[in-house]
Parts: structure tokens; C-alpha cells; sequence
């Protein structure tokens, strides 16, 4: 009874939460951008005169270029440490970011967010990685989720700037509102050098003492320190002394059979994070609102910010219950909510587009379902995605394998944010919403039947959910008939 009392109320270790939160700040860049990048578009449109075209190619490429930092960041965290990559992350972004604030014209905004993009890659890879290499199993999921609480954060700082700025003369505000982004920056980059080496890859490296002391900090207990280290120096031992990566790309193009069930698992809940539009839906919220009938600029910012309000707090809420509850049972709610907020949506839409006088309950309708689609969001996909990715891959293949799984979810993000207003504009919004709706009912099906639970399991014993139960079933039977 009471080891079930310590499973449901794990105690929270105070080094390993402070790693945890340096760590996953990263994050705020990218929800920044995501956040100020709805309300900035509207204002360079004014300035810049871009067509709806340029806009799509504006907002997607920072996803799409972001594939490049997610591609590489693999490789670079196995050679240089999870630590310096987040730097390096922060790093580039901080270029991206001034180059954008400084923009004189579309094609130098273009070339700051192609950099930015490459930052945004590396830290969403690496940020939930190194916090799931240090935490202890039984916190795992909630500090592993803070990368997403903190983009959701970052998107609500995006959207009170756009907000409080949005008063200013059109040629300034929209650069304020990007340029904004290089100060979190600089602070993060300073910020995560007061942070540890993952244990894990200082195991690989060969630096088992120097693990050792990082383990007893995150640990409760000196034993439970002991046991850690045990469980990750057995699992690393193939990899050998100074090891940087080599091999690991043609295990993860030829994978074994439960190699080819974490693939799929990992790509697929990042394939379906992306594919549910979430992005674009904060992205365009706007332009979604406009055709809903609400016409005020301050007035659309404005309705941004209940957004993401609703959006923050619904993450948190998540973080704090999913070593509680487990992956599966929040990940099936918040995709399941997602279908029916995104089917009330297209069904709100589709009211509006045929009524020249646009009724408040049907903008009423609108604006509930946008918030509740995002709410759910951040209930399952926004920050299980991250949890789940990091911690199925086998220690040897979490960082490239986990930049693989990243790629794809930049590659769909970049896909939907670049189409979303030209398919749109095909089969209109409530069109595009019932298209995302059905994308969900698929999703939903996928989580339930290929994505085992995770929760209070050592890194190292995961890989065992994804074994070949028919081998091991024989194997039984072989057993019993000897």
C-alpha cells in the first residue's frame, strides 16, 4: 500500500526541475514566433504588400527550413553534448531574430526566418531529449512535457505583444514584434551553461563518474543514483568508449522489428501533431476571424490572446497529471476533443460563409471552438508528442532517432502552414476544418491501437513495449513444455 501511495505522489526532485525548466525555456523562441507571427502578418501585409502567396511562404518556411536544424541536430548533440546544442540553438535563432527585426525588405524577413527556422530545429529536438535523459522515471512525462508548456507560454507573449504593440505605425510595429525575440534569447544561451551534461551522454562518452555525480543531484537516494547509473551503463556498453554517432543512420534505415515499431510510433504521434493543423489554426487565426465577421485589428489580437490564455492553461494542466494518468489516456481525450472542436468549427464556419449578416452566437460558436481545439491540443499531442519521441528510442538512437521523428514534424508543419489559406481559399475554411477533423479520426484510431503506455518506466525498460510479443510467447511455451 505504501509503494502505491509513492507511485501516484511522486516526489519531485528540486536539481532535476531546474535542469528541466533551463532546459525547455529554448522553447519559448519558437512559441514566441508562432504566437507574434499571427498578429506581426497582418501588419506586414499593410507594409510590405505581399500577396497571400508570399504570406503562406513567410510563415511556413520557418517550419520547413527548421527540418535542416532538426536533420543535424542528431549528429551534433552525439559530437558536442546535448548542452552546447541547446546554446547553439539559441544561438541562431538570436541571428534569425535580428535579421527579422531589421528586415528592410521581404526577401531579408525570408532570410531571417530560413535562420531562425534552423534554431527553432535543434532546440525542439534536443530540449525534451536532454530533460528526459536527466529526469527520474517516475517525473519523466511532467518535466518532459515543459518544452511544450513552454512554447505555449512563448505563443502568449507573442500574442500580448502583438497586442500592446499594435497601436504603433505599421512600418514599426510588426518589426518590434519579431526583433523582440532576440532578447529571451541571449538570456537562454547564457542561462543553460549553468546547466549539467546528460548523464546518459556522458555515460557514452566514458565519463561514468562525472554521470554519477550528475545522477545523485537528480536522484532521491545515493542507492537510487546507483541503480540508474547500473541500468544506463549496461544499456551503453555496445557503444564504446569516445562514441559520436557513427552507425546509428543505418540502424534507424534498416531497423529490426521493434526498432520498426518505435519508428513508426514516433513518426506517426509527430506526423499527426502536425496534421492536425494546430499550428496553422494560431497562425491564421486572424484571417479565420475576419472571414467569421469580426473585422476590428485590435479586436482580432485581442481574441488571440483568450486563445492563448486557454491554450497555457491547459498544458500545465496536462504536465501536472500526466505521470498520474499516463500518456495513452490524456493523449486518446485531448485527440478525441480535437475531432469534435474541429467538426464544431467547420460547422460554425460553414454557417458564416453563406449569411452576409454574420450572427454573434455563429462568431460565438467560432471563437469557442478554436479555443477548445487548442485547449485539447495541449491536453494529448502538444506535449505528449514531445514526451513519448524521447523516451521510446534505445539510449544509442534517441538523439539521431528522436532528429528523424523532429524532421517529419517540421516537414508536415511547414506543408499545412504553406497550404492552409490556398486550400482554403479552394474549399473554404469550414472545408478545411472538417478535412482536419477526419485527419483526427485517424489519428485517434493510430494512438489507440500503436502507441503503449509509458509512464514510470526507466528509459532502459521501454524498448521492451515494443518487442515481438509472438517470439516472446513461444519462447514461453518452449519453457514450460522443457
Amino acid at each position: 500500500m505504501e509503494s502505491q501511495q509513492k507511485q501516484t505522489t511522486p516526489r519531485l526532485n528540486k536539481y532535476a526541475l531546474g535542469c528541466a525548466l533551463l532546459a525547455s525555456t529554448n522553447s519559448i523562441l519558437l512559441g514566441y514566433d508562432i504566437g507574434v507571427m499571427s498578429g506581426a502578418v497582418l501588419f506586414i501585409k499593410e507594409n510590405l504588400k505581399i500577396s497571400s502567396t508570399q504570406e503562406e511562404i513567410l510563415v511556413g518556411s520557418l517550419n520547413v527550413c527548421s527540418l535542416i536544424g532538426a536533420l543535424a541536430s542528431g549528429k551534433t548533440s552525439d559530437f558536442i553534448g546535448r548542452r552546447y546544442t541547446i546554446v547553439l540553438a539559441a544561438a541562431t535563432f538570436l541571428i534569425g531574430a535580428l535579421l527579422m527585426g531589421l528586415a528592410p525588405s521581404y526577401p531579408f524577413l525570408i532570410a531571417g526566418r530560413v535562420i531562425a527556422g534552423i534554431g527553432v530545429g535543434y532546440s525542439l529536438m534536443i530540449a525534451p531529449v536532454y530533460t528526459a535523459e536527466l529526469s527520474p522515471a517516475v517525473t519523466r512525462g511532467f518535466l518532459t512535457s515543459l518544452p511544450e508548456v513552454f512554447i505555449n507560454v512563448g505563443i502568449l507573449l507573442g500574442f500580448i505583444f502583438n497586442y500592446a504593440l499594435s497601436g504603433l505605425p505599421t512600418r514599426f510595429n510588426w518589426r518590434l514584434m519579431l526583433g523582440l525575440a532576440a532578447v529571451p534569447a541571449v538570456a537562454i544561451a547564457g542561462g543553460v551553461m549553468a546547466m549539467p551534461e546528460s548523464p546518459r551522454w556522458l555515460v557514452m562518452k566514458g565519463k561514468v563518474a562525472e554521470a554519477k555525480r550528475v545522477l545523485e543531484k537528480t536522484s532521491e537516494s545515493e542507492e537510487e543514483a546507483e541503480a540508474r547509473l547500473q541500468e544506463i551503463t549496461t544499456a551503453t556498453t555496445a557503444a564504446g568508449g569516445n562514441w559520436h554517432g557513427q552507425g546509428v543512420w543505418k540502424e534507424l534505415l534498416k531497423p529490426t522489428r521493434p526498432l520498426r515499431r518505435i519508428l513508426v510510433a514516433a513518426i506517426g504521434i509527430n506526423f499527426f501533431m502536425q496534421a492536425s493543423g494546430n499550428d496553422a489554426v494560431v497562425y491564421y487565426t486572424p484571417e479565420v476571424f475576419k472571414s467569421a465577421g469580426i473585422h476590428n485589428r485590435r479586436g482580432l489580437v485581442g481574441v488571440t490572446v483568450i486563445m492563448g490564455i486557454a491554450k497555457t492553461s491547459f498544458v500545465l494542466i496536462s504536465a501536472l497529471f500526466l505521470d498520474h494518468y499516463g500518456r495513452r489516456p490524456l493523449l486518446l481525450l485531448g485527440s478525441m476533443g480535437q475531432v469534435v472542436s474541429l467538426f464544431g468549427l467547420g460547422l460554425g464556419s460553414k454557417f458564416l460563409e453563406h449569411r452576409a449578416h454574420k450572427p454573434i452566437w455563429a462568431i460565438a460558436l467560432c471563437v469557442v471552438a478554436v479555443c477548445a481545439d487548442v485547449s485539447f491540443f495541449s491536453i494529448g499531442l502538444g506535449p505528449i508528442t514531445w514526451v513519448y519521441s524521447s523516451e521510446i528510442f534505445p539510449t544509442r538512437l534517441r538523439a539521431q532517432g528522436t532528429s528523424l521523428a523532429v524532421c517529419v514534424n517540421r516537414l508536415v508543419s511547414g506543408v499545412v502552414a504553406m497550404t492552409f489559406l490556398s486550400i482554403s481559399n479552394k474549399i473554404s475554411f469550414g472545408g478545411t476544418f472538417f478535412v482536419l477533423c477526419g485527419i483526427m479520426v485517424l489519428g485517434s484510431i493510430f494512438f489507440y491501437f500503436l502507441l503503449p503506455e509509458t509512464r514510470g518506466k526507466s528509459l532502459e525498460d521501454i524498448g521492451v513495449l515494443f518487442e515481438d510479443k509472438d517470439s516472446e510467447s513461444k519462447e514461453t511455451k518452449e519453457l514450460d513444455v522443457n
